[in-house]
C-alpha cells in the first residue's frame, strides 16, 4: 500500500492495531441517553442564530424534559436550536453521569448538581483530547511517537478516572500542551510523507477562508489547523490527509468532497457544515441527519 494512499494501516510494535484504534476512536461519542442532559444544563448559551434564548450556566433549558430528553429533539432547526444539531460531547457527559457522579441523577440529589456541572466542561477537553490521540495512533507512523502517544493516552484515561474535586483542581492547559506537539508531530509526519506533493510549501494555519471558492481543489496534505473555513466552497474537493484542528467548518459546503483520511474532524465540525451523500467521510463520524434535506 502506497503512502499517498493516505490509509491507516496495522503497525504490529503499537498496543493498538487498526481496528483497535479505530473502535476506540468510535467509541468516544455522545450517548445522551445515559447522560443527565448536561450539554443542556451546564454550558452558558447565548442568543444568537444558532440559539433562540439566552441560557446560563447550571440552569436547565427550558425544553429538558424529565427524563432528560429534549421536547423539541426533531425539530431543533425549526425552533431556532440549530446549535443543538452541532453539538458532540465526544461521550463525556455520559462519563460524567455514570462514572464520575455513579449515575446520581443532579435532580434527585440536587448536592451533586453544581460540582457535575463544573466537572463537564472539564471531562469535555479531556474527550476531544482522548479522541485526537486515538485517532492518531490508527496511523502508521514511527515507533517513537507510537509510544509517547500511547503513553499520553493511558494518561488521559486516568485523569477521567479522577474524582471531581481531582478533576475540577487539573490545569488542563498543561495537560494540552504535550499533546498538542505530539498531534503537530504526527500531522507533519502523515501530511509530508508524499514527496511530490505541493502541500509541503501550502500551509494555512489560522487563515482566513471564509466564504472562499475552492470547489474541486486538489488540497491534499494542507494544513488547516486553526483556519477560519466558514461557508466555503469545498465541493468535490480531495481533503485526504488535511489538518483540521481547531478549524471552523460553519457552514462550508462539504458536498461531494472526500475527507475520508482527513485529520483530527470531530463530529462537531462535520455536524456544523453542509454537506451529502456523495461526502466521504473518516469511518468513525455519522452522517449528519440534517444533510439530507
Amino acid at each position: 500500500m502506497k503512502k499517498t494512499d493516505y490509509k491507516r494501516k496495522n503497525v504490529m510494535s503499537s498496543p493498538f492495531d487498526i481496528d483497535a484504534a479505530m473502535e476506540y476512536r468510535q467509541n468516544l461519542r455522545a450517548d445522551c441517553t445515559n447522560c443527565f442532559g448536561l450539554c443542556c444544563t451546564a454550558l452558558h448559551i447565548v442568543a444568537s442564530s444558532d440559539f433562540a434564548i439566552d441560557k446560563p450556566a447550571g440552569i436547565a433549558c427550558p425544553n429538558l424534559d424529565t427524563d432528560f430528553r429534549c421536547q423539541i429533539h426533531s425539530n431543533l432547526r425549526e425552533k431556532g436550536f440549530k446549535g443543538c444539531t452541532v453539538f458532540d460531547c465526544c461521550g463525556a457527559g455520559q462519563r460524567v453521569s455514570q462514572v464520575t457522579f455513579e449515575g446520581r441523577d443532579w435532580r434527585e440529589e440536587k448536592e451533586t448538581a453544581d460540582n457535575m456541572f463544573r466537572v463537564f466542561p472539564v471531562m469535555e477537553q479531556l474527550h476531544e483530547m482522548l479522541a485526537y490521540v486515538a485517532e492518531a495512533l490508527s496511523y502508521d507512523l514511527p515507533h517513537h511517537l507510537y509510544e509517547q502517544l500511547t503513553l499520553q493516552l493511558r494518561n488521559l484515561e486516568s485523569l477521567t478516572l479522577l474524582g471531581a474535586e481531582e478533576l475540577l483542581s487539573l490545569d488542563i492547559m498543561e495537560q494540552r500542551m504535550p499533546i498538542n506537539e505530539l498531534l503537530i508531530k504526527t500531522s507533519s509526519y502523515i501530511r509530508m510523507e508524499d514527496s511530490s506533493s505541493a502541500s509541503k510549501r501550502l500551509d494555512y494555519k489560522n487563515a482566513d477562508w471564509i466564504g472562499k471558492n475552492a470547489k474541486g481543489k486538489d488540497l491534499r496534505g494542507f494544513n488547516f489547523r486553526g483556519a477560519y473555513l466558514i461557508a466555503a466552497d469545498l465541493r468535490n474537493a480531495d481533503l485526504r490527509a488535511a489538518d483540521f484542528i481547531g478549524a471552523d467548518l460553519r457552514d462550508a459546503n462539504l458536498e461531494g468532497a472526500d475527507l475520508s483520511a482527513s485529520l483530527y474532524l470531530t463530529q462537531m465540525k462535520i455536524n456544523s457544515a453542509k454537506g451529502n451523500k456523495e461526502t466521504k467521510l473518516p469511518p468513525y463520524l455519522n452522517q449528519p441527519s440534517h444533510w439530507a434535506s
